[in-house]
């Protein structure tokens, strides 16, 4: 061949050309969209909702738009938002309970099948970006450490940025942090007036006004979700205080109240009654009057903190208002279950001691009454206040009666929908969000997300019902069922049994309630009506067979005990490395109801301080540690157990130890090179939980285990932390059970 002229050739000429691709286009007139959603809220707990709990910023939101009196949840935190997110019922995306554990079975992964597109990842494609900020609680429990998996962390799911905790619950002035897939420190303590709710709003401001700074004509969706209401209840003390006149009048008169104000609002009919206390709720009036005293103070943390949420809403509805985004913005505002029961009786001041065996007598809580609500405390209500939230109806979170599924649902759109005000009666449920959301913007759900092809939407677009309150509702059956608890509603009726756990399902006793008529659920119909139960309880099985809910399983205790065994398999050994990341608390360890030993590696100087291993905060954890010249061991259960060494510790290199010896008798020894330098009996130990705060190495981060200021880092050289469990768990099923509570 002869060589090419390239002199020849024209090298701006044709076949070159630019191009610029163009991103996707918004639907026209597409809103911008934020959900509020919050944790652990009864029915009437917000002011536009009956309740004297200060709420004005979410009354103003429904003041131009509409409230729901027939909102439904699935009775549990991460069941319901995986169906808020996807639009498909939580078993059949694989969350048929928490994500904390996973049994096995389809519908109870703990993660949210690929099959089951989330909002974001739908609304990508039609040039949305995603903002998540808050509680997520999605992922599973072995996938929330520094390694992973993160495609099931928000990023993964397609928002395009994440600032929130992880698991259940956090503590609300030392949280759990992660920035998009990094852990990080909260930027202030308790101290420097810190506050978890006031950072949340001061991120999704943020991601707000850095997205309508770059890209002001492109759609949002913010998911805006504070720790609120779910214990601990935590809020500014002054605020806490300013609830004790309002509700010492007590829990009988509050839930007669609220349901007065809750027909003059036009949300339940006028004829409505209260069904009789929950079981285990005293009468107010029999209580004595430090009960009292004690149960008003713990409610007033609980109002406190959503009155104090509601501050912070109020500061992001005025950055929209400043913005010029009120009009063109879509607000859902609602709850993801009833009022939870997990406070028990008499409720805590802090229910990490009862949680592990240590007995939170009337006389300590009243000792700490001034402790409510603050960094030390891990606060609950009693049963009867969680009653009271869930005005008018019966039960909790985690029971398929209405006080577990009956939620509030606030929906603002000014651009789009007249209504102002108004109450709209129609069923709906968690399921039906997406769908309408995906009618409101005009698009289809898509028939692949990352070429994974996609299962059908379950829910049903309630879109109709918002701008006219004749419109039908759906007319499809929806299942519910958690911890064998399980009901049924279709076409107003509504079946439903308590499942008490370790009792045949055969011996469950099903009620029948025509919601039409009877919206509290008093007046049960299944002897009058045994065609229609028995055609509700087929109707149930065929709809569990449909959705991944089978087989049942009310095991509190294996489920957990089962899982944290999976999760940590035939290790025994963990070492940790200086300048190791934070360690998630589902992660760490597992030293419940186990003999094991704590070896740190380190050199230190005269003088050197500072935490070798920590694990918890101010209301429960361990932590071994030098200080004042002696090694030190913590192990705190709601009463501080400290364990010295007999004589300062001496210069040089230095394996420091704990070992604890789990029985009847708990035993602590501690060592350096393997020699006793100390120890003692301890009289609680970590039977049945730890804590929601992880591990850490070299320090302890704000909320500090033991009596030092945090984060107390190591002034010496630490290479590592050895901890070898020595036995296998003992009381499984019993801290399992705990575990349950606290979700």
């Amino acid at each position: 061949m002869g060589e090419r002229n390239v002199t020849d050739r024209d090298p701006t000429a044709a076949p070159y050309a630019p191009f610029w691709p163009s991103g996707p286009t918004p639907p026209v007139g597409a809103p911008n969209i934020v959900v509020i959603l919050f944790d652990d809220v009864g029915l009437s707990d917000f002011g536009c909702y009956g309740s004297p709990i200060a709420t004005p910023a979410i009354d103003a939101i429904a003041a131009r738009g509409v409230r729901f009196s027939s909102f439904h949840t699935t009775a549990m935190c991460s069941t319901t938002r995986a169906a808020l997110l996807t639009g498909r019922n939580h078993h059949s995306v694989g969350m048929g309970c928490l994500a904390n554990f996973d049994s096995g079975y389809p519908g109870y992964r703990g993660k949210i099948a690929r099959e089951a597109g989330t909002l974001p990842e739908m609304l990508k494609p039609h040039g949305y970006n995603a903002y998540f900020v808050g509680k997520w609680h999605v992922t599973p429990a072995d996938e929330v450490g520094p390694t992973g998996p993160h495609d099931g962390w928000p990023l993964g799911r397609g928002f395009d940025h994440f600032y929130g905790f992880l698991d259940a619950e956090t503590d609300q002035f030392a949280p759990e942090l992660v920035r998009d897939n990094t852990p990080v420190a909260p930027p202030g303590t308790f101290d420097t007036g810190y506050h978890l709710t006031e950072d949340l709003a001061d991120e999704a401001i943020r991601f707000l006004a850095d997205h309508v700074a770059a890209k002001p004509d492109k759609p949002f969706l913010l998911w805006f979700a504070p720790g609120a209401c779910h214990a601990p209840h935590q809020a500014p003390r002054d605020l806490i205080l300013h609830y004790d006149a309002m509700f010492g009048r007590g829990w009988d008169k509050e839930r007669d109240l609220r349901l007065a104000r809750m027909i003059a609002l036009g949300l339940v009919p006028a004829d409505t009654t209260l069904p009789p206390r929950n079981d285990f709720v005293q009468p107010w009036a029999d209580l004595d009057d430090d009960t009292r005293r004690l149960a008003v103070r713990l409610q007033g943390a609980y109002a406190a903190m959503l009155d104090h949420a509601d501050q912070h809403i109020a500061r992001l509805t005025a950055f929209l208002d400043a913005a010029g985004l009120t009009d063109d913005t879509l607000i859902l505002v609602l709850s993801d279950n009833g009022a939870s029961q997990e406070g028990m009786i008499q409720g805590f001041v802090n229910a990490m001691g009862p949680y592990n065996l240590r007995p939170e007598l009337l006389a300590e809580k009243l000792a700490r009454i001034d402790d409510i609500g603050g960094p030390d405390s891990h606060s609950n209500f009693p049963l009867g206040w969680a009653m009271a939230s869930n005005t008018p109806v019966r039960r909790y979170k985690q029971n398929t009666h209405g006080g577990g599924i009956r939620d509030p649902l606030v929906v603002s759109w000014p651009k789009r929908l007249s209504a102002r005000g108004e109450v709209r009666h129609q069923f709906a449920h968690a399921v039906d969000v997406v769908p309408t959301l995906l009618e409101m913007i005009g698009i289809e759900p898509p028939e692949s997300v990352a070429g994974v092809p996609q299962m059908p939407l379950e829910g049903v677009s309630f879109a109709s019902s918002l701008s006219n309150a004749a419109a039908p509702e759906r007319d499809t059956p929806q299942y519910f069922e958690m911890f064998g608890h399980r009901g049924i509603i279709h076409r107003g009726w509504k079946a439903v049994a308590f499942h008490p756990p370790g009792t045949p399902y055969a011996a469950d006793k099903w009620e029948l309630f025509d919601l039409s008529t009877d919206f509290a659920e008093t007046n049960n119909l299944a002897d009058t009506h045994p065609d229609k139960l028995e055609e509700l309880i087929d109707l149930w099985w065929h709809e569990a067979e449909a959705h991944q809910v089978l087989p049942l399983d009310d095991r509190f205790g294996p489920r957990f005990a089962e899982n944290a065994a999976r999760h940590l398999g035939a290790r025994r050994v963990f070492t940790f490395h200086r300048g190791m990341g934070h360690i998630p608390s589902d992660i760490a360890p597992d030293l419940r109801a186990r003999s094991y030993r704590i070896e740190a590696h380190a050199r230190i100087a005269p003088g050197d301080q500072g935490v070798l291993i920590a694990h918890g905060d101010m209301t429960c954890g361990y932590s071994l540690y030098v200080k004042d010249g002696r090694l030190h061991y913590d192990v705190n259960v709601g009463e501080h157990q400290i364990v010295s060494s007999d004589a300062p510790i001496l210069a040089g290199e230095h394996v420091f130890g704990a070992h604890v010896v789990h029985g009847d008798v708990k035993h602590v020894t501690l060592t350096v090179d393997g020699k006793p330098v100390g120890g003692g009996t301890i009289r609680f130990g970590f039977v049945n939980f730890i804590s929601w705060s992880g591990l850490d190495i070299g320090h302890d981060r704000s909320s500090p285990v033991s009596h030092y200021d945090a984060p107390f880092r190591f002034t010496g050289e630490l290479s590592k932390v050895v901890v070898t469990i020595e036995d296998e768990q003992g009381d499984a099923e019993g801290a399992a059970q705990v575990r349950l509570a606290r979700e």
